[in-house]
């Protein structure tokens, strides 16, 4: 089934009180990300002790699930990205992720815009009062909305770059039984001092802007001077100077970096809400799966029964390969499987043919071991 033609069952469809607040927002809707559906996974109780009332996640299926609900597979996307996005990178025919073979579910984070969200949630929640939130929060939720209301206990594949790698190695280490092969892709399984630098920075550039107010902000004009400075940081670290030395922005069009910033890094971004990013970047910064084995992060790892390949893109500025290295040599049996991209991180937008055709091959490898 899909997106498009399945309807949400009686207990994916939203209840009046999980109502999100009706106010149209120009980026987090369905013309925008859609066709996507809402399921209310009920009162939820954070890492952080606080309880979201009719909490709900935005999803998508592609494809069917099979008599013996083997084929299940779970994406789950990144800082700025969407389901929309990671079904137009991931998915398709002839694809590794091939919906004629797979039950395919992309699952939209906490705080994506879609689903519960600092914007759009009412009182004693809304905007700045909501809970500080965690990788394993997410996975919490995606566990519920998986098993309670798709009906799936076992995972063919989790795949996912940047905070959906996260989100990969969160489950592949608190469900090791439930999934069987993990490709966690251009991130870390515990956020390293670095990163955890690199994510302050870029949410102090947002709320250091008076505008910001706490994120009382009214309307996002008044956060754009803290939004561009957000930009400006994405702009040399999301990418990498191969980039800029060999001028990859010419293929697409811009006429200069300067006019590929504004056109791409900037347009992206402005859309967003700040208050959501600032609560995804803080779920990013402290991403730390051994936080279950009290700091132990090769008992963590351990725990791992996944055929894991771990996918580090060659020219990542923040998530760098021999980071990714340390952590997969602490996964018994698992593969480094580099992806070479001129791209930096933001090789994950799969501009370049070379990088789907890495994906795929990497994929359609590590789906074909046995487990």
């Amino acid at each position: 089934m899909t997106a498009s033609d399945s309807p949400a069952s009686p207990s994916e469809q939203p209840t009046p009180a999980a109502v999100l607040q009706s106010t149209p927002h120009p980026y987090y809707n369905q013309a925008v990300h859609g066709p996507y559906q809402l399921a209310n996974i009920g009162d939820f109780v954070t890492e952080s002790g606080a309880t979201l009332r009719s909490t709900q996640l935005a999803y998508v299926t592609h494809g069917t699930l099979n008599p013996g609900r083997t084929n299940a597979v779970l994406m789950t996307t990144w800082y700025s990205g969407t389901s929309k996005i990671m079904e137009q990178i991931f998915v398709g025919p002839g694809r590794a992720l091939d919906p004629e073979k797979y039950f395919i579910v992309i699952v939209n984070q906490l705080a994506s815009g879609l689903g519960t969200s600092p914007h759009n949630t009412p009182l004693p929640w809304d905007g700045p009062n909501f809970p500080q939130l965690s990788i394993a929060d997410d996975v919490r939720a995606q566990h519920t909305l998986l098993t309670e209301h798709l009906g799936i206990t076992q995972l063919a594949l989790v795949v996912g770059g940047s905070m959906g790698a996260q989100q990969t190695y969160e489950w592949a280490v608190r469900y090791p039984d439930m999934v069987k092969r993990a490709a966690p892709i251009a991130g870390f399984a515990r956020n390293t001092d670095h990163d955890r630098f690199y994510g302050e920075s870029l949410m102090q550039a947002v709320k250091s802007d008076p505008g910001y107010a706490g994120g009382r902000y009214k309307d996002l004009c008044e956060v754009e001077d803290g939004m561009r400075r957000h930009v400006g940081i994405w702009a040399y670290m999301g990418l990498c100077p191969e980039f800029y030395r060999r001028q990859l922005w010419k293929p697409l069009g811009f006429a200069s970096a300067t006019d590929f910033v504004n056109g791409f890094v900037a347009a992206l971004f402005l859309q967003m809400d700040p208050g959501d990013l600032m609560c995804k970047a803080s779920k990013w910064q402290r991403g730390d799966v051994s936080l279950q084995t009290g700091g132990d992060l090769g008992a963590a790892l351990g725990r791992v029964k996944a055929r894991v390949f771990v996918m580090p893109i060659s020219t990542d500025q923040f998530f760098p390969v021999e980071d990714c290295r340390l952590e997969q040599q602490l996964i018994a049996g698992s593969e480094l499987r580099v992806i070479e991209s001129n791209w930096g991180h933001f090789g994950l937008f799969a501009v370049e043919p070379e990088y789907n055709e890495q994906i795929d091959r990497h994929l359609n490898e590590l789906l074909a071991l046995e487990v």
